[in-house]
């Protein structure tokens, strides 16, 4: 991923995103994420989903089909609180950034 400092935090967010919503696996995030023009391979994400669970923001859970295994991932209460602080820093930055008027903070 080219730009990798830079856009970490947003796939971050994005993961954040869709654990809120319902539960997630690798596999699937991956395929989520390189819709929208991120490629991310499980040695980048796995890691990503490990570190987000032991900060608090994600939970995970095992789950067998067969002699298959899954970890599915879901937002903590915590994980959705930095998300929705994280949205509107988000919007106000990027408001600014795309210099659009919808940025809140006091003119400079």
């Amino acid at each position: 991923m080219e730009h990798h400092d830079l856009l970490a935090g947003l796939v971050r967010l994005h993961v954040l995103h869709h654990a809120a919503e319902h539960e997630i696996y690798g596999q699937w995030m991956i395929d989520e994420l390189a819709h929208h023009g991120y490629r991310l391979s499980p040695g980048t994400l796995y890691p990503m989903l490990h570190s987000m669970e032991r900060k608090g923001y994600l939970t995970s859970r095992e789950e067998y089909q067969g002699s298959t295994r899954r970890r599915l991932y879901r937002a903590t209460d915590f994980g959705r609180e930095g998300l929705a602080v994280a949205k509107r820093q988000l919007r106000e930055l990027t408001g600014e950034a795309m210099n659009d008027g919808t940025c809140t903070s006091k003119q400079r």
